[in-house]
């Protein structure tokens, strides 16, 4: 299969769907529930604004906002303004789905399917489940699938003005100079661990002279290259000691003043202290320093490999479809092995290595491709997955984190500037498709 390049794609993805739909109760939908809804509100309906003649209901709107975690003790005056916001990100939304619709972005049944059957996986049901839970969540099978629809069509689009932007070499260089030395700790990503020895509020003299030795003694033998983990499970009397002593990856306006002051000029990897405070001794270790906006300095791998049949139309993809189904319910009850498999059916160069892709790093694969493959634990076999390459099964192997070279880096840099270029651009043409777009607002959604 060919690796094309790929940028992060939108936030909105299938997954929203698989939490509104778990086991759990949660009460996020997809998208809105479109008129068709079997939500007991249903009959209190109404309309809230047209988008060129298009509904927006107060349904869509109080769907929309149960995806939005809203403290209990918020005033009204926030709820309204919250409301408001969210109708105007649905009329943006209606906006571009006509911008798409317009320039030809259309979205096969197949594909359709293959977002059913994912949402169905990641709820842990079959298809036929996932539609007997439907009228739970508020919605028709029809509009359900037309939520599907909608939420790849606008995924096409931004995938269409990713591929269109264009990111110099000079970009990246200039990007990386403006964050190689933050100084405002709100603009650090800073993660330490410590050993904290306690120095009891009345302690004698001697009390104070051995919690000190203890401390000097402890960043001696950590700056020596022992395990600081270690050291902090044995010494460290902090909550955190049973994880190693870490403190979490945050700003560095969220460490105390003491931290940040002396780790501040520190590389990852330093052992800095022991430093004394109110309540004891601190000796730090700098896990990560970087600018907020840096990829994080290790990338997670994964080891997958695939089963690709070609499909150019409709009838194709659910014949690939159909048969990658029954092809995994083999695989799955060891009558056949992947690797076998992919030899026999795979339509891949790839068939020869078994269907082995190799180890690839975020953003190697198409967005369906990838968000398919991230969805999996190591040794599990995806539904079948539709991509413009055709239709796949998937397996991860297994995951394994590597320090990013200079190159990732850049091209991690360069995959970020592209996105917001993408953003840039869908932005213009929300605004150029409001500008012609007849919107009447009518009750304000509540």
């Amino acid at each position: 299969m060919n690796k094309p390049n790929r940028t992060l794609h939108a936030a909105a993805t299938l997954l929203t769907i698989a939490l509104a739909l778990g086991g759990t109760g949660a009460a996020a939908q997809p998208l809105g529930a479109r008129p068709g809804s079997t939500n007991a509100s249903t009959s209190l309906d109404h309309i809230v604004a047209l988008v060129g003649g298009q509904p927006i209901t107060a349904s869509e709107v109080r769907a929309r906002l149960a995806r939005i975690e809203v403290p209990a003790d918020a005033p009204s005056s926030a709820r309204a303004s919250l409301a408001r916001e969210v109708l105007e990100r649905l009329i943006d939304e209606r906006a571009l789905l006509q911008v798409a619709q317009e320039q030809g972005v259309r979205v096969s049944d197949a594909e359709v399917d293959a977002a059913e059957a994912e949402v169905a996986r990641r709820n842990g049901l079959s298809v036929e489940q996932l539609h007997q839970r439907l009228p739970s969540a508020g919605l028709t099978l029809a509009s359900f699938r037309a939520n599907l629809r909608d939420e790849l069509t606008l995924q096409r689009l931004r995938e269409r003005e990713e591929a269109r932007a264009r990111v110099s070499e000079g970009d990246i260089d200039a990007w990386l100079r403006e964050r190689e030395h933050p100084t405002n700790p709100a603009q650090v990503a800073l993660e330490l661990a410590q050993v904290f020895i306690p120095v009891p509020e009345n302690a004698s003299a001697a009390q104070q002279a051995q919690a000190q030795q203890q401390a000097d003694d402890v960043a001696r033998r950590a700056r020596a290259g022992e395990d600081f983990a270690a050291l902090a499970r044995q010494y460290s009397r902090a909550p955190e000691a049973t994880q190693g002593g870490r403190l979490g990856l945050r700003t560095a306006d969220r460490y105390p003043t003491l931290f940040w002051d002396a780790v501040r000029a520190q590389p990852a990897g330093s052992i800095v202290g022991p430093l004394r405070s109110g309540a004891g001794w601190h000796v730090l270790k700098v896990l990560t320093q970087r600018h907020v906006d840096l990829p994080e300095p290790t990338v997670t791998q994964t080891e997958v490999r695939h089963i690709l049949l070609r499909a150019d139309n409709d009838a194709q993809r659910q014949a690939a479809v159909e048969q990658l189904r029954a092809l995994r319910q083999r695989i799955v009850a060891g009558q056949i092995s992947f690797e076998d498999a992919a030899r026999q059916t795979s339509q891949d160069a790839s068939a020869r290595d078994g269907g082995r892709l190799g180890w690839a790093t975020p953003g190697l694969f198409v967005p369906e491709f990838e968000q398919a493959m991230d969805a999996l634990a190591p040794g599990q076999v995806s539904e079948p997955v539709v991509s413009r390459f055709g239709v796949h099964l998937i397996e991860v192997l297994q995951r394994r984190d590597v320090p990013r070279s200079a190159r990732e880096l850049r091209d991690a840099v360069r995959a970020l500037l592209r996105q917001r270029k993408a953003d840039e651009a869908l932005a213009e043409l929300v605004r150029e498709a409001r500008a012609r777009t007849y919107v009447e607002y009518r009750e304000p959604p509540q």
